[in-house]
């Protein structure tokens, strides 16, 4: 155990100094292996044998899908088609970012790709109809976490690999979570904005219009189709549904909206590595560290630690809730990932918690991570696009960020939420 406490401590110190998160993660693996004793070479094994898996394939894939789509004119049809579902209400296009949010997140499994695509097309509208700046932009950063809640997410795919759950039951099982947060972040944004006179002026609700731009987006729309219809069917796996997106979303770019271009793709194929490149070293770095704690039985140690102050389930997940919370703050989407799920996730087993439930806890608890500084990537990427303050930007998101913790809170007492659909479709 003093191992363990000296590798967080190393971990944390850095971190505070600003090292990058992965280089932390390697050096605390590092300083705990030479601590040991064992031989150096251990960290690089571990971190090849880690990534060693054809299941990672789909995390590149999808980043790559989210590029395709926003370039080649598929996320911009998606947003005339929930607006055409709004209609004329308080807040209306501050809700059509939610909702776009959430059916770009069942394309992209990218939480900033979504913000990127929806921020760029949503935010100066807002703006130009009056919202304010800094609301704006943190609307998009809260409703663009959904990326990682509703399937496929990426950050799901890293949970299922570290701890060894179907990728498939873990896609169902964010359905529901995936629709009630999206409810709540569509209710607190008709609330803020009833509050601050933020009207709509997209006229009355048209069944023609619907119509017109279902037409439109029809295309966009079967693609969540295609990649969860064909993994339940059994027809590709997750990892092969990844790809599938990517020539589809390619083919229908270049040759349906004709929105994208040949010269268009070496920028995207660049944008992309870049993106999976950073995910993937974090990763073998993260798995390095998961298998030190694995070996020397760090995972047991903490059950018994958190047994030792209460044997009650339902108090240990709001304190791993909390946890999230707080460390979320300076801790990365694959970090807390890779790291909770093997300190966790064997002790929250033995005490009857399934790791659909816990997942869908871990993956809301990273998506709060990605709405607060220092490191909410959701931030910087929305503050980007609005040219808004960081600190205005936090003071906006606070509501947002309470009621998603608050809904997170119910996740805890109600594991059905999080088990239905699975269940239901294994019998």
């Amino acid at each position: 155990m003093s191992i363990f406490l000296m590798m967080m401590a190393v971990f944390l110190v850095f971190v505070f100094l600003g090292i990058p998160v992965s280089f932390s993660i390697g050096l605390s693996t590092v300083a705990a292996v030479l601590a040991k004793g064992m031989p150096l070479a251990f960290v690089s094994q571990m971190a090849f044998t880690g990534l060693d898996s054809y299941t990672y394939l789909a995390i590149p894939m999808f980043i790559l899908a989210g590029y395709l789509m926003e370039t080649g004119g598929l996320s911009k049809r998606l947003v005339n088609f929930v607006a055409s579902l709004v209609g004329n209400i308080h807040g209306g296009l501050g809700i059509i970012t939610v909702l776009a949010c959430a059916f770009f997140a069942a394309i992209s499994g990218s939480s900033p790709g979504t913000v990127a695509a929806v921020g760029a097309m949503m935010i100066p509208p807002m703006v130009e109809k009056g919202y304010d700046r800094d609301f704006s932009a943190a609307l998009t950063a809260s409703a663009g976490s959904l990326g990682v809640l509703i399937p496929p997410s990426i950050p799901m795919v890293l949970y299922c690999i570290a701890g060894e759950v179907s990728i498939g039951e873990m896609f169902m099982a964010g359905f529901i979570p995936g629709f009630l947060m999206t409810a709540a972040l569509a209710l607190t944004t008709y609330v803020i904005s009833k509050k601050n006179g933020y009207k709509s002026d997209e006229g009355e609700f048209e069944w023609k219009k619907v119509a017109a731009s279902f037409k439109e987006a029809i295309w966009p729309l079967l693609a969540p189709v295609i990649i969860l219809g064909g993994i339940y069917s059994g027809i590709f796996t997750p990892t092969e549904a990844a790809v599938v997106v990517v020539v589809y979303s390619m083919f229908v770019g270049l040759f349906i909206t004709k929105e994208l271009k040949v010269s268009d793709l070496p920028g995207i194929l660049y944008k992309g590595a870049v993106t999976a490149g950073t995910t993937v070293f974090i990763l073998a770095f993260a798995m390095a560290f998961s298998r030190y704690l694995t070996l020397n039985q760090i995972p047991q140690l903490i059950g018994s630690v958190i047994l030792g102050i209460t044997g009650n389930v339902h108090v240990i997940l709001i304190l791993f809730v909390l946890l999230c919370f707080v460390t979320g703050t300076f801790l990365e989407t694959a970090s807390q990932v890779l790291i909770y799920t093997p300190l966790f996730l064997p002790t929250l087993k033995g005490l009857g918690v399934s790791p659909l439930h816990f997942g869908i806890l871990l993956t809301v608890g990273t998506m709060l991570g990605m709405m607060t500084p220092p490191v909410g990537i959701n931030l910087f990427v929305a503050q980007g696009i609005s040219g808004a303050k960081i600190s205005k930007m936090t003071k906006a998101i606070l509501p947002f960020l309470f009621v998603m913790l608050f809904v997170q809170i119910l996740f805890v007492f109600f594991p059905g939420f999080s088990t239905f659909l699975p269940g239901l479709f294994s019998k």
